[in-house]
């Protein structure tokens, strides 16, 4: 495999961030807008597509799927980290600034995920 280093680098942030929702899910749960009916299934299903993807991206062949894959999660998590700005008790304490930062964190997660979409 010859692939760049920072998509090594992605691929272990994705793999590590999907197994924290194994090791920690009452974090991700806590962040969950009430309108997912079953948070549940949701911290599984977006932990375990982290680790999907993440591995994903460490093949020459399927990596560009990964990225839009990782790029489709990272638009269907958004709600979470809108939640979390908006709802104190999801906030962990956090400052409104960081909490603000991290919403435009995102666009450069997905800025990041689709130089590899091709």
């Amino acid at each position: 495999m010859n692939l760049p280093w920072h998509l090594y680098l992605m691929a272990f942030l994705y793999i590590i961030a999907g197994l924290n929702h194994f090791r920690k899910p009452g974090m991700y749960i806590k962040i969950i807008p009430p309108a997912f009916k079953n948070p549940k299934l949701v911290n599984t299903l977006s932990g375990a597509a982290e680790i999907i993807f993440g591995i994903l991206l460490l093949f020459p062949p399927t990596s560009h799927i990964a990225a839009w894959g990782i790029i489709a999660l990272l638009i269907a998590i958004f709600p979470a980290n809108l939640y979390m700005f908006q709802n104190k008790k999801a906030s962990f304490g956090l400052p409104k600034w960081i909490l603000f930062v991290r919403l435009f964190v995102q666009i450069i997660l997905v800025y990041w995920a689709y130089q590899y979409t091709f």
